[in-house]
Parts: C-alpha cells; structure tokens; sequence
C-alpha cells in the first residue's frame, strides 16, 4: 500500500490516506497499480514489467475505472510491441530499501515513493 511520496527536491511531501496498491504478478511479468475508494469505485492501471538488479520498468497497457455498482469501463492504451520488455526508457523504479514489510524506492523522475505490505484487499 503506498503510504508517502515526496518529490524531487524534499521540498515537501504527500501522505495518502486512501488505499493505493501495487500488486505484481512475477510468474507473468504483470503490475497493477491502484486507488481504491470503497464502494464508491476504484481506478487501475495495469501493464507489464521488467525487473533488473534493483531497476523495475513498467508499461501500461489498460486503465480500469470503476464507479460504485457499474460495471467497469477499461480503457486500452497504446501499446508498446508486447515482445519488447519495458526498459529504462520507460517508467521505472529503482528500489534502495526493501524488507518484509516495507520497500522504498527512487522513481524516474526523481521523487520518493514510500509502500507497507497490507493484507490482501477484496476487490468486488
């Protein structure tokens, strides 16, 4: 569950306090990340990944927006050739602290992202 990111220069940061996770799926590549808002909905990203020492690129290929009880709308993005695994050049992390509970990573464009191991959320 992300908890904290901070920009660039600490200048100041933002703490999130509604549910925002990350799942990965390491067997097929896969990431998704998330905002959930309860009943009222949620919102998804979901791509492929690539993980390299400490390097995690991503692409994403689909947003999901769900709104209370409606079915979700699922927005195709443009995809990047599905042989060709996402790289540097893509969105990334680049993990400096991870352990059981926490991971703190360094994203591409120089912000802090802070994330706790939560329990498995139920997605309706």
């Amino acid at each position: 569950m992300l908890i904290f990111t901070a920009e660039k220069k600490l200048k100041k940061g933002r703490y999130f306090p509604l549910t925002a996770v990350q799942r990965f799926d390491a067997a097929g590549k896969r990431i998704e990340n998330g905002v959930y808002l309860g009943p009222l909905g949620a919102l998804t990203f979901e791509g492929r990944f690539s993980w390299k020492n400490r390097i995690l690129a991503f692409v994403f290929e689909q947003i999901r927006i769900k709104i209370g009880p409606l079915d979700p709308l699922e927005i195709s993005l443009g995809k990047k050739d599905a042989e060709e695994e996402p790289s540097n050049k893509d969105p990334f992390f680049i993990w400096f602290y991870i352990d059981e509970e926490i991971a703190v990573a360094r994203g591409r464009s120089g912000g802090t992202a802070f994330w706790c191991r939560c329990r498995r959320i139920a997605s309706s």
